[in-house]
């Protein structure tokens, strides 16, 4: 029966996230789709994750095990998994999320029927506003991006062809945008992304996780990546595209800002917002603007362009009525 189904290499970046981690291995475990690998890379966990993992491995041959001598991040990570692994197409699973057994057979059966480049699926814990089943072209896909529907750039919840996985690896200095950078990478070489509204990924907020840390120099580093991609968006995309790179640009610079004043930063508020006020007067214009579809981020965008005691002021006031989503940035 496997003769049927290519192989589907699922890989499971795994760092301290042990009290997660049986969850996410039993949900892959539990896959109906009858030909799948699992390679689990240890990125020099400091808790029991690693153990974990090796006795997965040891008792279920469809798990592989490889442990990185130090830790070296995510895209280390991922990477290393992608070079080991013998599949056919790719599969991405944060090793504190879980999946529904339908997960890999839905997918798959979508990337064959539409003839799509990747398979998207729906997800619970991200809050995104869902859609019908569709299929996009890399345009559109874009737009889908900048209006966060019904997918977004997350390198989790899609079904790849390994051949597109391996020409676009990870980009190991890119720290709190890998996702970004790598399916930015990805619409430039491909012709349409499908959808499946199924929610067959759950993404689990936590405390403590990077994106749920408040404000940081780390997390800051996605703005020159954004600087990076608006600046090579106007060779690669439509014009109607490249307004909805400058969106997801602004879109950033706005929830990062309302993190700053609402959860905390690592420094002065205050000089984050200068930073954030000077990245969204790069990217700003009125056509993307225009694009954006929730009122909270264009008046956090309009408020921080112009005077920061304005956007504090109503940042503070919007977080006592309404306090944010965690991990939606």
């Amino acid at each position: 029966m496997e003769g049927a189904y290519p192989k589907i290499s699922i890989i499971v970046p795994v760092y301290n996230v042990e009290p997660y981690l049986e969850r996410c291995l039993d949900s892959i475990a539990a896959q109906t789709y009858p030909n799948w690998e699992a390679i689990l890379v240890d990125d020099s966990s400091t808790d029991g994750g690693g153990g974990i993992c090796r006795r997965r491995a040891a008792r279920d041959g469809r798990f592989q095990y490889a442990a990185l001598p130090d830790n070296r991040g995510l895209s280390a990570a991922r990477n290393e998994g992608v070079g080991r692994a013998a599949g056919e197409l790719a599969v991405f699973i944060d090793s504190d999320d879980w999946v529904e057994p339908g997960l890999l057979e839905a997918m798959y059966r979508n990337w064959r029927e539409t003839g799509a480049d990747i398979c998207a699926c729906g997800n619970e814990g991200m809050g995104l506003e869902e859609g019908p089943p569709a299929v996009y072209s890399a345009e559109e896909a874009v737009e889908c991006l900048a209006r966060r529907a019904p997918f977004l750039w997350t390198a989790w919840g899609k079904l790849y062809p390994m051949g597109l996985v391996r020409e676009t690896p990870f980009r190991e200095e890119a720290l709190c945008s890998e996702d970004l950078l790598f399916f930015y990478q990805l619409l430039q070489r491909v012709e349409r992304v499908s959808y499946i509204p199924d929610r067959l990924y759950h993404y689990t907020c936590r405390m403590g996780s990077l994106v749920n840390s408040g404000v940081n120099e780390k997390r800051c580093a996605v703005l020159p990546v954004l600087d990076g991609i608006c600046a090579g968006a106007p060779a690669r995309f439509s014009p109607k595209a490249v307004r909805c790179w400058e969106l997801v640009a602004l879109d950033t610079g706005a929830r990062l800002a309302m993190q700053a004043v609402e959860g905390g930063a690592d420094g002065p508020v205050g000089e984050y917002l200068k930073r954030f006020q000077g990245h969204i007067r790069r990217h700003f214009s009125w056509r993307a603007l225009s694009c954006c579809r929730e009122k909270k981020t264009a008046a956090a965008v309009l408020a921080l362009r112009a005077h920061i005691g304005i956007f504090r002021a109503a940042a503070c006031l919007y977080g006592r009525i309404k306090p944010p989503k965690a991990g939606t940035e």
